[in-house]
């Protein structure tokens, strides 16, 4: 089946060490669609990934500093990043030795696309 964002999160899980990739709503967290391997937990990583990024939003813009560019959660099992349009947040999950600096030009690039 084909949905809006299936290319476009194809792209992103071809990068080496990404296991899943995902368009979230920011507001409630829920996944509007995915491209996960086995065992990554789609509801979970949407649900972080949204309330880390609104969170971070908003203290940002509080502070003073602007809009975020791109987030990155580092933990001893993975990364979490993100980046948001529109009230939609584009996750990916990596591996520890994935090359993030290639991921986040793959996610910015990818921003655009989002409605």
């Amino acid at each position: 089946m084909k949905t809006p964002f299936g290319e476009l999160l194809a792209s992103l899980i071809r990068q080496r060490g990404v296991s899943g990739s995902l368009v979230v709503s920011e507001d409630d967290g829920i996944v509007v669609d995915s491209n996960l391997q086995v065992g990554v937990n789609g509801p979970v990583v949407a649900a972080l990934a949204a309330s880390l990024y609104r969170k971070a939003r908003l203290s940002s813009r509080t502070a003073g500093l602007g809009e975020v560019a791109f987030l990155t959660l580092e933990a001893e099992q993975g990364r979490v990043c993100a980046v948001g349009r529109n009230a939609l947040v584009l996750v990916t999950v990596a591996e520890p030795r994935a090359n993030i600096g290639l991921i986040r030009v793959e996610m910015l690039r990818a921003l655009g696309e989002l409605a």
